[in-house]
């Protein structure tokens, strides 16, 4: 197991913009050096092929039906907005 030394948390320190006394740069060592520890069983674990999806994706669309569109009366006899077989919007400036 590596042990993590002093320059690399003064370096560590220095590149996170934090200023350290000598107390904290012996406690983090030591901190450090545990969570290294901890991540040193985590590779002993077995490891599963990854999964970026856990539900299997599928296309659910429809597919595309070519259909005769509405009349154009059926498509605006509900509307009273409407001008010259269009309809009429809000005026934009």
């Amino acid at each position: 197991m590596k042990k993590i030394t002093e320059e690399t948390v003064k370096h560590v320190a220095a590149v996170a913009r934090i200023n350290l006394t000598a107390s904290e740069v012996k406690r983090f060592q030591k901190e450090l050096t545990e969570i290294l520890a901890a991540f040193k069983t985590l590779d002993e674990a077995p490891a599963a092929e990854p999964s970026f999806q856990p539900i299997p994706m599928e296309n659910v669309m429809r597919e595309d039906i070519i259909e005769e569109p509405l009349p154009r009366e059926v498509a605006m006899k509900n509307t009273k907005h409407k001008e010259k077989g269009f309809f009429k919007g809000p005026k934009a400036i």
